[in-house]
C-alpha cells in the first residue's frame, strides 16, 4: 500500500516517476507549482535505473537505458544537475573475420587506416567523413529546436540550408542514401545501426520509420555523440529526483494509477483502492496507449511493438579476440558491432518478421566501466571485473509471445552463439559467477520490459519515433505534449521530440504548462 499524499488537491500530478518526468517535476515545482509525483514501482527513475543485479557482487549496471546523447547540457545546468557523462575515445569496432573496422573518433587516420585495409580503397572513406561532416550540420541545426516551440518542416530546411542533405537524410528511404554512397557491406550496415535501436524497420521502408531513428541518434547534443552516464545510468535519475523534491514536489512511489478522469479544466487521478486526488493539470509519463487506458478511451493509433533484447553482464575479463591486432580494451570500449553488416540486417529483419529470431542475431555491446570505474567496488576494480553491455536488434515482442521463457533462452543462445564466432575463447569462460553461483547475465526481452516498466510490448520509445517538427499547420507552435484534452499533456518519451534519455519531453511539458 502506496503511502497517503500530503493533500488531496495539486496544481499538478505526473503520472509517472521516469526521468522525464522528473525533469518535469523539478521545473514545476521550481515554478511555484504544486506538484504530486506518482509511480509504480519503488524507486523512480523508470527505465533509467542503475541497479546492483548480480547477488553478492558490488557491480551497478544500468539497467534498462545505458547511454546519454538527447540530454541537453541546458537541463543540467537550469536545474543545477550533479551529473557527468564521458565521451568514448573509440566510436565502434566491427569485426569481420581475423580482422575488423575500429572506428577512432579522435584519431581519422587511424580509422582511415583501418577502414582502407578492410575495403581496399579510400572512397568509402571519403563517404563515411562526408557523412560526419554532413550529420554534425544537421545536428548543429536541429538539436536545439527540441526545447523550443515547434516549427514547420519547411522552416527547419530553410534553417539547415542544405536542400540535397535534407533529400538524401530526411525525404528518400536511407537504404537509398547508403547504398549511393558505400560499396562495402560492413560499412554499410555500420552505418545502418544508427538506424534501427530500439526499431524494427529495414533501409528501404516507405515509412521513414528507420530515417526518424537515424535522425534522433545523429543530432544528439548537437553533435551525435553518445555518452557513459558517470556512476551509471541512475546518477542522472538520483539528481533529477534530488532536484525534485529540494525544490518542493511531493514523489510517492508503488502507487500505481489506474484511472484518470478529465473534464478539460480538473482531473480526478485514481490509485487503485489506495487514494484519489486532483488537480489543475495531469503530466503523464508513460506511454499514450497507457494513458488512453487510463482515460478509457481507445488508442489512437495501432498498438506498438519493441523489438529489442538487452543483456546485462559481469565478467571477470574481457574475451580476447580472434583478431589479435586490436586490443579487447578499445574493442569493447565503443560499440562492437556483432553480425551488422548490411545484408546480415536484412537478412535478420526478415527472419524475425517470419516470426522466427534470427540465426545470427544483430547486436551492439559496450564496456562501460573502461570509461567508468566508479560503477564497480574496489576490490572488482582490482580483480579486473569488467560489465558489458548487450542490446540485440531486430528481436520483436512477437517472437515471445508464445512460451516467453524458451523464447529468452533461444534469443540468448542465439546472440552468444553469433558473439562467439568473433571471440578467440567463448564469453561463458569470461562470466563471472553470483552468490548463489549463477552466471551474472541479467536478460530482458520486450515482455519483461512491459512487464516491469509498462512499455507496450517493449517500445522503448513508448511508440515509434515521430519527426521533431510539426506535421500539420495547428501543431505548429505547440510543444509537441498536448493532447485532446487541455489539461492533460506527455511528459514522457511518447510525446513528439521523444525517445532516449534526453529530459526534453519533460522540460517541454513543463514549458506548457508555465506558459498558459
Amino acid at each position: 500500500m502506496p503511502a497517503r499524499p500530503a493533500k488531496s488537491t495539486y496544481d499538478a500530478v505526473i503520472v509517472g516517476g521516469g526521468h522525464n518526468g522528473l525533469v518535469a517535476a523539478a521545473y514545476l515545482a521550481r515554478a511555484g507549482r504544486s506538484v504530486l509525483m506518482l509511480e509504480q514501482n519503488p524507486t523512480t527513475g523508470g527505465a533509467a535505473v542503475s541497479a546492483r543485479a548480480f547477488p553478492g557482487l558490488d557491480a551497478r549496471v544500468s539497467r534498462y537505458s545505458y547511454l546519454v546523447s538527447l540530454l541537453p547540457r541546458s537541463i543540467v545546468e537550469e536545474l543545477g544537475l550533479r551529473f557527468e557523462s564521458r565521451r568514448r575515445r573509440i566510436s565502434s569496432y566491427t569485426p569481420s573475420g581475423a580482422t575488423g573496422l575500429l572506428v577512432d573518433a579522435s584519431d581519422p587516420a587511424r580509422t582511415q587506416a583501418s577502414m582502407s585495409a578492410l575495403t581496399g580503397g579510400e572512397a568509402d572513406f571519403a563517404a563515411w567523413q562526408r557523412l560526419g561532416e554532413e550529420t554534425g550540420r544537421l545536428a548543429e541545426a536541429l538539436f536545439p529546436t527540441l526545447t523550443e516551440p515547434l516549427r514547420g518542416a519547411d522552416d527547419l530546411r530553410a534553417l539547415l540550408g542544405d536542400e540535397a542533405l535534407w533529400e538524401a537524410l530526411i525525404e528518400r528511404p536511407l537504404g537509398e542514401t547508403i547504398e549511393a554512397r558505400f560499396a562495402d557491406d560492413l560499412v554499410r550496415g555500420v552505418v545502418l545501426t544508427d538506424a534501427l535501436i530500439g526499431t524494427f524497420a529495414g533501409a528501404h521502408d516507405a515509412s521513414l520509420l528507420q530515417n526518424r531513428c537515424f535522425l534522433y541518434h545523429v543530432i544528439g547534443g548537437g553533435t551525435g555523440d553518445w555518452d557513459v552516464p558517470v556512476g551509471g545510468m541512475g546518477a542522472l535519475t538520483d539528481a533529477l529526483a534530488r532536484a525534485a523534491g529540494q525544490a518542493g514536489a511531493e514523489i510517492v512511489c508503488e502507487a500505481e494509477v489506474t484511472q484518470l478522469a478529465t473534464d478539460g479544466q480538473r482531473a480526478e487521478v485514481r490509485v487503485g483502492d489506495a487514494f484519489t486526488v486532483t488537480a489543475r493539470d495531469v503530466l503523464c509519463g508513460a506511454a499514450p496507449a497507457v494513458l488512453a487506458r487510463l482515460l478509457g478511451e481507445e488508442p489512437a493509433e495501432p498498438a506498438p511493438e519493441g523489438a529489442q533484447l538487452k543483456v546485462n553482464m559481469l565478467l571477470t575479463r574481457l574475451p580476447r579476440l580472434r583478431d589479435a591486432a586490436v586490443d579487447p580494451r578499445e574493442a569493447f570500449a565503443g560499440t562492437f558491432h556483432v553480425a551488422e553488416g548490411y545484408a546480415a540486417l536484412e537478412r535478420a529483419r526478415e527472419q524475425a518478421a517470419a516470426g522466427t529470431i534470427p540465426l545470427a542475431p544483430p547486436c551492439e555491446l559496450y564496456c562501460h566501466s573502461l570509461t567508468d570505474t566508479s560503477i564497480l567496488s574496489d576490490e572488482l576494480r582490482a580483480s579486473g571485473h569488467q560489465t558489458l553491455t548487450l542490446f540485440g536488434l531486430h528481436m520483436p515482442a512477437r517472437l515471445f509471445a508464445e512460451e516467453p521463457e524458451k523464447a529468452r533462452e533461444r534469443a540468448l543462445f542465439a546472440t552468444l552463439q553469433t558473439l562467439d564466432e568473433h571471440l578467440a575463447e567463448p564469453l561463458e569462460s569470461c562470466l563471472a559467477t553470483d552468490a548463489d553461483g549463477r552466471p551474472c547475465l541479467e536478460v530482458s526481452t520486450p515482455l519483461d520490459l512491459e512487464a516491469a516498466l509498462g512499455l507496450p510490448a517493449g517500445h522503448i520509445f513508448h511508440r515509434d519515433l515521430r519527426w521533431p517538427w510539426a506535421e500539420a499547420p495547428d501543431e505548429i507552435g505547440t510543444w509537441g505534449v498536448e493532447t485532446a484534452h487541455a489539461n492533460v499533456l506527455l511528459c514522457g518519451a511518447g510525446a513528439r521530440r521523444g525517445g532516449g534519455v534526453s529530459g526534453v519531453p519533460g522540460h517541454n511539458a513543463a514549458r506548457a504548462l508555465l506558459a498558459r
